[in-house]
């Protein structure tokens, strides 16, 4: 569902601008909203959220799938931990669709996918580790690097129940905006992709801004 903010980003608390690859780590406190923008258009965001005094306690897929019986996010949609609880409600919506089932690039998937000259190259299971490497004071482990959402990614289920990745249905400036129903960790990959559509084969930057 399409939902409008009506917040302005002049009034942010903090705007943190994540470049093509990069990644971003950082603390949302309960009630706090944030906003991912896709600046240039048909980026892929590949998030995880962690329970910021728990974090053995995080997103699951599973559980958000079977709470709102969809395998897509948009507005309306709420973001379940592997404990059953809410951790986040987005609550705008100008994509329409986010990607629960694709999972994240790795060097394993690169090579599988592409070729075995593709292993090489940066994923976001990288960034990922590089992330949780330079910030231990999180408490974030390869362990708990699990199962993520894919912000204004495409990933079509098709008729035989298969998945494809199709060009991104995103735009420049789009956004989407969750509120935490909890403090959390969340831990972004910009993603680095350039061997399918997920990017337009070209990595753009995003833009993370969290209100009061």
């Amino acid at each position: 569902m399409l939902i409008e903010s009506q917040r302005n980003p002049e009034q942010a608390a903090a705007r943190h601008w994540v470049g093509a690859g990069d990644y971003f780590l950082g603390e949302i406190k309960q009630g706090q909203t944030l906003r991912l923008v896709d600046l240039e258009g048909n980026q892929a965001a590949d998030v995880l959220f962690y329970n910021a005094q728990n974090p053995s306690e995080r997103y699951s897929a599973t559980d958000t799938i079977r709470t709102q019986g969809n395998v897509y996010l948009s507005g309306g949609s709420k973001l379940i931990s592997n404990n059953n609880r809410e951790m986040l409600e987005i609550v705008a919506d100008t994509c329409g669709r986010h990607d629960t089932l694709g999972g994240a690039c790795a060097t394993e998937s690169n090579t599988v996918r592409y070729s075995l000259e593709k292993r090489c190259m940066h994923a976001c299971r990288d960034s990922w580790m590089l992330a949780i490497a330079e910030h231990p004071e999180f408490r974030i482990s390869k362990r708990d690097i699990t199962h993520n959402i894919n912000f204004f990614m495409n990933v079509p289920v098709t008729s035989d129940g298969g998945l494809t990745f199709a060009d991104g249905i995103s735009a420049p400036g789009k956004y989407v905006e969750l509120t935490a129903k909890m403090d959390i960790v969340m831990l972004i990959s910009n993603c680095p992709q350039l061997n399918n559509p997920c990017n337009g084969y070209n990595p753009t930057p995003i833009e993370v801004l969290v209100w009061n």
